[in-house]
């Protein structure tokens, strides 16, 4: 008895004495113990609390949420969307996808829902058998078919994260559910379920009373932001912001629903050692008929990228060819990597480039990427983001850019064109740009931006928007009046004819040159390569005329010695302007991509405004991030 007594009085001082520990030493590196608030403002504002009841359980308060298309009346007589299904992992939930719904709402319907115990809703029921996989699987069921009967959706596209893929992979090979899935992105997916021994180990920890699994997780906790249990998910290198926002996650989701939860992962194994229930293998992803992408860390330890070509040999054909070959390092012509000093290579010119300061890493290589033919028939597409990418790295700043760019290149290529902001964008422009609302707007627009580009006081390039002939201010004649001498040439990207005399330019000395591309579209590999050309010529024209200059004719590296620039303009000035403006500055001057767009966005606030042409620009240019511009329907 005395032994018993003094036992529980060990172990009671000993946890009063870690938690003490645990919260002085949280208190220290989170500046007071201050969390960040995690949830979105879209998700707030598109959230409800359901109801859902399925042949396993009735779950009463499920955090709901749904954001229709913003134009779907208009674009509902010519686009079948698919409704977009974010499906969180294991203490996972919504607002973790909230980067990745910051884009992607805005080019199709977007559905999710937080699972029992996690995130938002709560933890009711609270029988083990209502958190199995597949007893997830049927609420997941159950709450896309009715948000599809609700407003009217007939396809379904899956983006699952983690044990959210396995959920996502039963449903798209199951053939009694009541839509049409019409593809699947997997983010950091599992490919098999644990073996017997681990299962069976797995089942004797989780098997501990829910006080000591408490004080094993507040252990791993120990350090905060620095602990074992962030570093885990965010990487060893993840920056402070997502550090916070970690812990916030991981101190959110409680034993008792993490213990049912897991349980319900681990399969049971019959007398010939088959795993019944819990996470899916080969039998299943196996049988994906869809198009498939799928994207890993290369720094994760939770799903290893290993398991995603695990899965790709699932699904492997070996007596067909690769559709595009194996492409690696580079998925695109223009993108380069970066070195990790944030300079490009001896033999790429370029100039000093500013201090960086977009995040507290850089990244130095682009997403290796390949795409097969499976022996179903259909594209299975892969990308592994370079360390230090980890588990978290769909709401990590420094790579959520990269992955909403690769999935919006994918739902475009793969599933369907009508998935293009930019085409709905073409088809939602129902108005002249000439009538008088678009005119009253574009002369509230700044007519030529600041200097862009190094040096500061001259700079390469001046954001201009569009010249009009009949205008009181921005015409020609007074353009050259008030500019000539800070001009060298005009780039025209717009795919219209100019409203107003171009001749005028070079009367007054300014070089003239029409690159037309299309709106509301990023421009394309070969149009960045065309524009990076005509820049470098017109540049080395300009000091080779220069007396000042003593550089070769040849160069495009010297700085402006005369102190003109190269405008360039589409209608407005924003977006097409400055994508092609930051890809010269990235390619040539050796600025990283948040670099670039905040250069941009002094010169010309607020910058590049649609984040879809942001997407792209990171998805091209994979480098560090730390905040990006707000979209506007520009």
């Amino acid at each position: 008895m005395a032994t018993t007594i003094t036992l529980s009085l060990l172990l009671g001082i000993s946890a009063l004495y870690l938690a003490k520990s645990y919260l002085s030493s949280t208190r220290n590196l989170d500046g007071d113990n201050a969390l960040p608030e995690s949830d979105h403002p879209v998700l707030k504002s598109h959230s409800t609390t359901k109801s859902y009841k399925t042949m396993f359980a009735e779950y009463p308060q499920i955090r709901t949420f749904y954001h229709p298309h913003s134009h779907a009346e208009k674009l509902q007589a010519i686009a079948d969307l698919p409704l977009l299904v974010f499906v969180h992992g294991l203490g996972g939930c919504l607002p973790q996808f909230a980067p990745l719904v910051g884009s992607l709402v805005n080019i199709a319907p977007c559905f999710g829902i937080d699972l029992p115990g996690h995130g938002k809703s709560k933890f009711l029921p609270k029988t083990p058998e209502a958190y199995t996989i597949a007893a997830f699987c049927e609420l997941w069921k159950t709450a896309v078919e009715g948000i599809c009967k609700e407003y009217g959706h007939k396809k379904v596209l899956f983006v699952g994260h983690s044990m959210g893929c396995s959920i996502s992979a039963i449903l798209t090979t199951e053939s009694s559910v009541p839509f049409e899935v019409v593809g699947f992105i997997g983010i950091c997916p599992k490919a098999t379920p644990p073996s017997s021994s681990e299962s069976t180990s797995a089942k004797r920890f989780l098997s501990l009373p829910n006080p000591v699994l408490d004080l094993l997780r507040m252990l791993d906790r120990r350090g905060g932001v620095k602990s074992k249990s962030v570093e885990r998910m965010a990487g060893k290198a993840a920056g402070m912001d997502l550090r916070r926002l970690q812990l916030a996650y991981n101190k959110s989701f409680k034993t008792p629903v993490w213990k049912r939860s897991a349980l319900g992962c681990l399969p049971q194994y019959d007398s010939s050692d088959g795993a019944v229930g819990g996470l899916p293998g080969k039998d299943v992803w196996a049988k994906i008929q869809v198009p498939l992408f799928l994207i890993a860390g290369e720094a994760d330890t939770v799903t290893k990228p290993g398991e995603v070509a695990k899965i790709v040999s699932f699904l492997k054909d070996p007596e067909r060819e690769n559709i595009n070959g194996t492409i690696t390092s580079n998925p695109l012509p223009n993108a380069m990597p970066i070195p990790d000093d944030g300079s490009m290579d001896n033999t790429t010119p370029q100039e000093n480039p500013p201090n960086s300061k977009a995040d507290e890493r850089q990244f130095g290589a682009l997403p290796s990427t390949s795409e097969i033919s499976s022996h179903n028939s259909t594209v299975v597409k892969t990308a592994i983001l370079p360390s230090p990418a980890a588990h978290a790295l769909m709401y990590d700043h420094a790579t959520y850019r990269t992955v909403a760019g690769l999935i919006e290149d994918f739902f475009v290529r793969y599933v369907s064109p009508q998935l293009s902001l930019g085409w709905q964008l073409q088809q939602l422009t129902t108005s002249g740009k000439w009538d008088v609302k678009n005119l009253e707007k574009w002369k509230k627009i700044l007519p030529v931006s600041g200097p862009i580009g190094h040096p500061p006081d001259t700079g390469i390039f001046r954001a201009l928007k569009t010249l009009r002939e009949q205008d009181e201010v921005h015409t020609p004649s007074l353009f050259i009046k008030e500019w000539g001498s800070k001009f060298f040439a005009v780039i025209d990207i717009s795919h219209d004819s100019p409203v107003y005399d171009t001749a005028s330019l070079d009367r007054g000395g300014i070089q003239y040159h029409k690159f037309p591309t299309v709106s509301k579209v990023p421009p394309t590999v070969v149009e960045v390569t065309d524009f990076i050309a005509l820049v470098d010529r017109l540049r080395a024209e300009q000091n080779s005329s220069d007396p000042t200059s003593t550089s070769d004719s040849s160069s495009t590296t010297s700085s402006n010695a005369a102190g003109k620039t190269i405008g360039v303009h589409c209608h407005y000035g924003y977006n097409r302007t400055g994508f092609f403006i930051c890809c010269y500055l990235i390619e040539r001057c050796g600025y990283r991509a948040q670099d670039a767009l905040e250069e941009f966005a002094r010169a010309k606030p607020p910058g590049i405004r649609h984040d879809h042409f942001i997407d792209t620009l990171f998805m091209r240019y994979h480098v560090g991030l730390k905040k990006a511009p707000t979209m506007s329907t520009d």
